[in-house]
């Protein structure tokens, strides 16, 4: 990842259309991605504002980011990145991630991630849920997504559906059909975003937080603090803020 995009791209982003501010009417919120660090390239900023604003935003992750460093055994990796992940969220103001144990890397949209998935949301009963990109590629031409991201982000949908049916899953808790809507982070197909003007700083905080992860990318250059500002300044501009986070809104 890099905190700087070729010129075209921004020419690009000038011309694409503006987005819808996203509703904010609700009270509790799931954040339900693959990995430590996934919701740290922008999400959280969002979610830093969210929680000031007094939203219960919590943290369930399929994996521990266990297989995510090279240089360092699975076992050492994944206590590591879990304890990264949860001062991410204390950061920005999130108390609850509990990890659900899927192996990272192998990640399988089917009966047992859907189980899991619905008894999540049974017990934490959430209006929304954040996810993050579960297209084939970050933009049109970009690289290929991470196969957990593609598998998880698409077993969203159907989850929230389990949930709510009472015969489905009857052993993962009483049934929860009060998921309004999936809002995807990091989307190459935008429709909505958030100021995040006032919260960029925490965010960029919540990424800090994965040090040792970032530390072992392999790229030296990569800067938590220009990442974020850039990344936020240029989804601001559609929005019309200063910084902004966007966001791929799929009603439930």
């Amino acid at each position: 990842m890099s905190g700087t995009e070729p010129a075209e791209n921004k020419q690009r982003d000038r011309t694409e259309p503006e987005l819808a501010p996203l509703p904010e009417d609700w009270e509790r919120a799931l954040a339900i991605v693959a990995h430590p660090d996934d919701l740290e390239y922008g999400a959280s900023t969002a979610v830093a504002r969210w929680t000031a604003m007094g939203i219960d935003v919590r943290y369930v992750l399929a994996t521990r980011g266990e297989a995510g460093i090279d240089s360092m055994p699975p076992s050492e990796a994944g206590p590591l990145r879990s304890a990264e992940q949860v001062a991410a969220g204390a950061s920005v103001g999130v108390s609850v991630v509990e990890f659900l144990d899927h192996p990272d890397g192998l990640v399988t949209n089917g009966i047992e991630l859907r189980r899991d998935l619905a008894a999540a949301i049974r017990r934490h009963q959430p209006e929304v849920i954040i996810g993050s990109n579960y297209r084939d590629r970050w933009g049109d031409s970009g690289p290929w997504n991470h196969v957990d991201h593609r598998e998880l982000g698409r077993a969203l949908p159907d989850a929230v559906r389990d949930a709510a049916n009472r015969w489905l899953f009857t052993d993962a808790g009483e049934p929860w059909s009060g998921v309004r809507w999936i809002a995807y982070a990091s989307s190459p197909a935008p429709t909505h975003g958030v100021d995040v003007t006032d919260h960029l700083a925490a965010g960029v905080a919540s990424l800090r937080c994965h040090r040792v992860y970032i530390e072992n990318l392999g790229d030296p250059t990569f800067n938590p603090d220009s990442f974020l500002s850039n990344n936020c300044q240029r989804a601001g501009e559609r929005l019309g803020v200063q910084y902004g986070v966007t966001f791929e809104l799929i009603p439930m």
